[in-house]
């Protein structure tokens, strides 16, 4: 696109609109001098038409246009050369003020860190977990939550199909402090080959399925799962060959009941031979480290519910208690329920 533009550009722009102002112009101009017709005895006479008739007898008239509705235009005319003398819009012109959007943006950004960055600073001096107590931190969280990760992982954080529940202690890559700020700043990409070639033919497929089903005590075919549990060694490099997973490459544990995309039979297969491919983008061009470190604080506390309470008074945790509880349902563990 940056080819594409061009100095010229700027030059085209403000001709088009010198054209187009004068043409408006000339447009009132050649209407004003249209008058209503009178006869010798001082009466208008009949409109002239244009022709057009519809219904029989209802007729289009050329009638002149009210004079006060033509000096409304002419001040329209008037207000917009008015307009591109103060604000940009004449082709490269910035206008009197030196108006920009970059400019409103920046300045308005500004005076936001101006106003709220001792917040963030104050926190960003903190430990996460003792952040994650502070009342007034847990709400600029949730608010940084709703705006930048509801989309993904729903307003309540139990998320859904492909996107990890934040709420229950099942982590793809870990659930401690450090790895949440990680995660935030630079993002996941969290992929899955196809492995259905690897494992075999179709009938090896299921098999192994099954035995993935078995390693969670789901509902299997125990004589398929013994026949896959060979074929599973193809899947061990990463997900381990007792299925517990690998934090350090995002493999998730096969050993419980949570599942990111489904543990149905049909699901699993599925997932065997086209693969998974999910990506998380890095927020860190979007939220500054002390937005981070708050929002990390917020999304740790959603499944550290009990550390929360630890050393802090009755009334205390029942406050936090009370803030937290529109956002920090934790979702029951289901064969459908989605994971990290």
């Amino acid at each position: 696109m940056a080819d594409f533009y061009s100095e010229w550009w700027g030059t085209a722009i403000a001709v088009i609109v010198a054209i187009s102002m004068l043409a408006c112009v000339l447009l009132l101009w050649s209407q004003s001098k249209v008058k209503v017709k009178v006869g010798s005895d001082g009466k208008p006479l009949p409109a002239e038409t244009t022709g057009h008739v519809w219904d029989g007898n209802l007729m289009e008239q050329n009638n002149p246009l009210p004079r006060w509705w033509m000096w409304l235009f002419y001040l329209t005319v008037i207000y917009s050369v008015g307009y591109l003398v103060v604000y940009p819009g004449f082709g490269t012109r910035q206008g009197l003020f030196g108006w920009s959007e970059v400019g409103a943006y920046e300045k308005e950004i500004k005076e936001g860190e101006a106003t709220y960055g001792p917040i963030f600073n104050k926190y960003l001096a903190m430990d996460i977990k003792a952040v994650a107590k502070d009342p007034q931190a847990h709400e600029i969280g949730q608010r940084l939550f709703l705006n930048t990760c509801s989309q993904c992982h729903g307003s309540d954080a139990q998320g859904g199909k492909g996107y990890p529940n934040l709420t229950d202690n099942d982590w793809l890559y870990g659930g401690d402090p450090k790895t949440i700020v990680a995660t935030i700043t630079e993002g996941r990409h969290g992929q899955m080959p196809p492995m259905g070639a690897a494992v075999g033919t179709s009938d090896d497929v299921r098999n192994v399925a099954n035995y993935v089903l078995s390693l969670s005590n789901s509902s299997h075919d125990p004589i398929k799962a013994a026949l896959g549990k060979p074929k599973f060694a193809a899947c061990a490099a990463c997900h381990g060959a007792d299925g517990k997973g690998n934090q350090m490459i995002g493999a998730p544990n096969l050993t419980d009941k949570t599942w990111l995309y489904g543990g149905d039979i049909n699901t699993i297969m599925e997932t065997i031979n086209k693969g998974r491919n999910n990506q998380m983008p890095s927020h860190k061009a979007i939220l500054t480290e002390g937005k981070i470190h708050l929002l990390a604080a917020y999304v740790w506390g959603l499944s550290n519910n009990s550390s929360l309470n630890a050393g802090v008074s009755d009334a205390e945790a029942g406050a936090i208690k009370q803030i937290a509880a529109t956002a920090t349902a934790v979702s029951a563990a289901s064969d459908t329920s989605s994971g990290k």
